[in-house]
């Protein structure tokens, strides 16, 4: 796929989530099948810049280009600031934050908390794509504020007059948070419109889904967050059945014991011993959720407190997955959903 002046694998993005798609995580991503994977949000506050966690949070080192950052803001000043900063450190697409429901982004008007404002909106993309002309801007928004307030269509006609060069959107509105179903009509409506490319995202936990979506909307990629985690291997499966209609076989326990493994020893390094297992709990969570014997687990891994603990439990839960199937199974009598989308 041609995507803002990059030729990508396919039209499967990963989703920025804050406190996932760390580089680990998009690495992972990205070697599993994604075509693009974007950063979490990095804050447009300079007085933030060197802190631990947005140094990490712009650490690309060895990361698969193109470079996606997203950035996070309200200002439209420290947005075009923050713009340049990335790209210096190695940022070949810039996103902007306008979807993110979190209150606590919202509550100083940043996320999709901006669509309630489109002059502000407006002049943020325009400052930004200002700032970094040799670099494609990108934008996440939601279908609006409310369902009474979509404003999804007015905000694609800014972004196309600010050079905004992709549009992805969450079929939800900011006061829907993550509950009820993804609004694909409106996504729908964006993609009739739109001389950009519009990217779906919502909802999208399987590979039947995928066709579905892309079927609904007309978008010209996908993207994938929550379904993701713990299953980076969602992405190879919708690919396949993208491109032949039929099915992989569910993936070797040993194959991803091993993922797990390697996922583990990359999260250590990232984040330091401490912080990274800590970090890791969440992951082997994901990994885990639906699969047999797994609720109890889970439980006893956030008591564990060292490296050695934590991957003695992983080889040892898969270890006995392995005696009983070789491919991963999940287990009805927990919700099976679970394994497949957070």
């Amino acid at each position: 796929m041609e995507f803002v002046g990059f030729s990508l694998r396919n039209n499967l993005f990963v989703a920025p989530m804050a406190g996932v798609t760390d580089r680990p995580f998009r690495q992972l991503c990205k070697k599993m099948g994604a075509g693009l994977a974007v950063s979490e949000m990095v804050t447009s506050n300079s007085l933030l810049y060197g802190s631990a966690k947005t140094q990490r949070r712009a650490n690309h080192d060895g990361e698969v280009a193109p470079i996606s950052v997203q950035i996070a803001g309200s200002v439209p000043e420290m947005m075009a600031q923050a713009a340049r900063h990335n790209v210096d450190r190695g940022a070949q697409i810039i996103d902007i934050n306008m979807g993110c429901p979190a209150k606590k982004i919202c509550n100083v008007m940043a996320g999709s908390a901006l669509l309630r404002d489109e002059p502000l909106v407006g002049r943020i993309l325009a400052a930004v794509v200002a700032a970094v002309p040799d670099t494609p801007v990108t934008l996440k928004i939601r279908t609006g504020w409310d369902k009474s307030n979509r404003n999804a269509l007015s905000i694609l006609k800014i972004a196309e007059q600010s050079g905004i060069r992709a549009l992805a959107m969450h079929g939800r509105t900011r006061a829907c948070g993550y509950s009820g179903d993804a609004e694909y009509e409106t996504i729908a409506a964006v993609k009739a419109q739109a001389r950009i490319p519009i990217i779906a995202n919502g909802d999208i936990t399987s590979p039947e889904k995928a066709r579905a979506v892309l079927d609904a909307t007309g978008a010209d990629a996908l993207m994938i967050g929550r379904a993701a985690q713990g299953r980076p291997w969602l992405f190879r499966e919708i690919e396949h059945f993208l491109a032949t209609g039929t099915h992989l076989l569910p993936p070797r326990v040993a194959e991803i014991h091993q993922i797990l493994l390697a996922h583990l020893e990359d999260l250590y390094d990232f984040y330091g011993i401490e912080t990274g297992v800590r970090v890791a709990r969440k992951h082997i969570s994901w990994y885990t959720k639906g699969l047999t014997g797994s609720a109890a687990f889970r439980h006893g891994m956030n008591l564990l407190p060292d490296v050695a603990t934590q991957q003695q439990a992983v080889n040892d839960f898969f270890c006995t997955l392995a005696e009983h199937s070789e491919h991963l199974s999940y287990a009805q009598t927990e919700n099976n959903n679970e394994g497949l989308a957070a």
